[in-house]
């Protein structure tokens, strides 16, 4: 059975998705006629795939999986029609009573995942079960015609699950599978996820050094390591100098701030369950430890606000305010641009880490813009061009735009209908402007403010929301920030919020597969390493690396006693882009041989050229 979805979501199902269904159903039956004692859950499809929930003394792995393909071949080979009967509750418990449902025979014992799932029905909606051959699972749809659609099918991996994701359930056996349309499709995906994971930035990252993370720091915090952070610190001046072009300011703000400050934005309660628990001041410590109170009284009553608390920045947004609030604003002196790379920390489950694009503490390339009602438009234009610059410097042009508003059904949203509407208005009038491909999303804006949202498409097809942009007319109510106005009366400013890295461990992990590790010459940790063919001529390398790093090259000597072959393809392992070779030759000639890591032809030239060319290459931001 799949999980439970609304009439109009099934109805919704894409061909593709009612076959990955499908294709649940015959995992399902190769599993009960393998192991006929197995208590079946659920299995829904996913993106790109399927899955199947289950309770089984044996623990699958990896080495069943060809066994269970084979099965399911032999159910794809019957090609049975996928029928589906409406009973009435009362039947279906029976059914499930009997052993009868998520099985190919009448067990005698209770299938327990399907009786809990009948109850979880409303009254007013049908059941329904369906059946393929000798098996039977309460289902409510819709499936392909036969069996023998679901042909093109793959196992991908097993992991551990709970019952309707509840850590308090019964723990599970999760199967994983794909499915496509044919055979092509389904060697296509194999084929991507084989690039995915060469490309892998976890083992990239640990390859080349970039970044780490250690248990006795925790999990979700990312320790850069100083080839990292050189990447980091070009992507950081790379940015900075376009917002100088565009009269940003940069200022700097605490890892903490008071409750009642994130109360006013409304981040919290509203963020609480992705935030840190709140931190109580010393004094009030010492007093609950004399009361011998609770954490849990503790964390409550700093949540009712009965005491002083704090929080770790989950966002950026209210510290910004507090420093336009703190001096008087004119007209005139609007549009006021605040910028920071800003840390903020979200509580992440451990479960949904990964590497540096799911972590618990992360940079954004924040900003916040306080401009009038009449400036919004130029200032979101100016706002998406910052944006455009961005992708397209780092090859990253193949994206479509998402604009999120707001549900009008949702008491999630905070402000009045007509500040949304004019918020939406002008994001939809600036999007227009892009002239690309874009979606509108009802229920996706943020709590206080509808959102321009770019998703981009990397080397091998795969989707991530990068940069954003977002109109709120509701935070400065909520703050109550004023400025001054041509009519000498206080007026509400409305604020902008904009970062085109999001975060800047989620984009550099992002860049470090796209590029697989060959980042271009300006952003990579080293550009140029200087290779002596012996010891003899180990000082003119030394010389020659002095002259690059005088330039501003980021420039290494290999002095390890290898052959010089050997130094070259370390220094490709490396993903280093320029190498230049100094033998007697070159040195007798006051030359030197570049290699680039791709191309294996030499060219050899006076290092002067060399170097106007490398420094060159580095100032325009080529790839």
């Amino acid at each position: 059975m799949s999980e439970r979805k609304s009439l109009d979501e099934r109805n919704q199902m894409t061909d593709l998705e009612r076959l990955r269904h499908s294709c649940a159903h015959v995992l399902a039956t190769a599993i009960c006629r393998i192991w006929p004692d197995v208590q079946l859950a659920a299995g829904p499809p996913v993106e790109n795939g399927f899955y199947y929930d289950m309770d089984l003394k044996h623990r699958i792995t990896p080495e069943d999986f060809p066994r269970i393909e084979e099965e399911m071949k032999k159910v794809v080979k019957d090609n049975d029609l996928f029928e589906r009967s409406t009973v009435s509750r009362a039947e279906a418990l029976a059914f499930a009573k009997a052993g009868r449902l998520g099985a190919v025979s009448d067990r005698g014992v209770e299938s327990i995942f399907k009786v809990d799932l009948l109850n979880d029905i409303p009254e007013d909606e049908e059941i329904s079960i369906f059946k393929n051959g000798d098996f039977w699972d309460l289902c409510a749809g819709p499936h392909v015609g036969r069996t023998g659609n679901c042909k093109a099918f793959k196992l991908m991996s097993i992991a551990s699950s709970y019952y309707k994701g509840d850590k308090e359930r019964q723990s599970l056996q999760r199967l994983y599978g794909t499915c496509f349309k044919n055979s092509t499709e389904l060697q296509e995906h194999l084929t991507r996820l084989e690039e995915a994971k060469k490309r892998d930035h976890r083992r990239l990252g640990k390859e080349l050094g970039l970044f780490h993370i250690d248990e006795a720091v925790g999990q979700g915090l990312i320790l850069w390591k100083p080839k990292g952070a050189l990447i980091r610190r070009s992507l950081q001046d790379f940015i900075t100098q376009e917002l100088d072009k565009q009269g940003y300011s940069q200022v700097f703000t605490p890892h903490i701030g008071k409750l009642d400050l994130y109360r006013t934005s409304g981040h919290f309660p509203y963020y609480q369950e992705s935030q840190y628990p709140a931190i109580a001041e010393r004094d009030v410590l010492e007093k609950l430890a004399d009361e011998d109170a609770t954490c849990g009284e503790l964390l409550n009553g700093l949540e009712r606000g009965d005491y002083e608390g704090y929080l770790l920045k989950p966002m950026n947004c209210p510290h910004h305010i507090k420093i336009y609030a703190s001096d008087h604003h004119s007209y005139r002196d609007l549009p006021v641009r605040l910028a920071e790379f800003g840390t903020v920390y979200r509580w992440e489950q451990s479960g949904e880490l990964g590497g540096m694009t799911r972590v618990r503490g992360f940079t954004q390339d924040d900003a916040h813009l306080f401009c009038t009602p009449d400036q919004v438009a130029e200032e979101v234009t100016g706002c998406l061009d910052l944006v455009k610059k961005v992708l397209g410097t780092l090859g990253m042009a193949n994206y479509r735009v998402r604009l999120s508003l707001r549900d009008p059904e949702s008491d999630k949203y905070v402000g009045s209908a007509e500040n949304w509407d004019k918020a939406e208005a002008a994001l939809r009038q600036a999007v227009q402007t892009l002239g690309v491909e874009y979606t509108e999303e009802l229920g996706e804006a943020a709590f206080y403010g509808p959102k321009i949202d770019f998703v981009v498409k990397d080397v091998i097809g795969r989707d991530w929301q990068l940069g954003t942009v977002q109109v709120d007319y509701n935070l400065p109510v909520r703050f109550g920030l004023t400025y001054v106005g041509a009519d000498n009366q206080p007026h509400v400013p409305v604020m902008i919020h904009r970062a085109p890295f999001g975060s800047l461990e989620r984009f550099t992990g992002l860049l470090i597969e796209h590029f697989e590790g060959k980042f271009p010459a300006w952003l990579a940790p080293e550009q140029v390493r200087v290779i002596p063919i012996s010891e003899k001529t180990l000082a003119e390398a030394e010389a020659a690396a002095a002259k690059l790093a005088d330039a501003g090259v980021r420039v290494a000597v290999d002095r390890t006693n290898e052959k010089v072959g050997a130094k070259i393809r370390l220094a490709r392992l490396d993903r280093v882009p320029y190498m230049i070779v100094l033998g007697a030759k070159e040195v007798e000639d006051g030359t030197v041989s570049v290699r680039h890591r791709d191309n294996e032809d030499l060219t050899t030239q006076p290092l002067e050229d060399f170097i106007i060319a490398i420094t060159a290459e580095i100032a325009s931001r080529s790839l």
